[in-house]
């Protein structure tokens, strides 16, 4: 049965830095594109990084030059790097990888506080 597991969700201030991880246990993992999303208290959840097999990336507006997505096929793990972060991007993240089939992790909470 295949498995994500987000981790790496804190609260931090305004401005602060943090690294969401998500391991997935899949076969075949370099062949899975990946994604992180998250959903903010009451909102809809909403796309904010996606990264194709062969590393393509593509960001929202909102996160460009503050969030890097990356993985590590290697370790089947996905990383958000999140940089200056703002209070509105406190959400549920989630991430998400598809090939076949799409799979999706628990998600993780981020906090941050003004």
């Amino acid at each position: 049965q295949v498995q994500l597991v987000e981790s790496g969700g804190v609260s931090v201030q305004l401005g602060g830095s943090l690294r969401l991880s998500c391991a997935a246990s899949v076969s075949f993992f370099g062949w899975y594109g990946a994604g992180w999303y998250r959903q903010p208290p009451g909102k809809e959840r909403e796309l904010v990084a996606t990264i194709t097999s062969g590393r393509s990336t593509n960001y929202v507006d909102s996160v460009k030059g503050r969030f890097t997505i990356s993985r590590d096929n290697a370790k089947n793990t996905v990383y958000l790097q999140m940089n200056n972060l703002k209070p509105e991007e406190t959400a549920v993240y989630y991430c998400n990888v598809r090939w076949k089939d799409t799979y999706w992790g628990q998600g993780t909470q981020v906090t941050v506080s003004s």
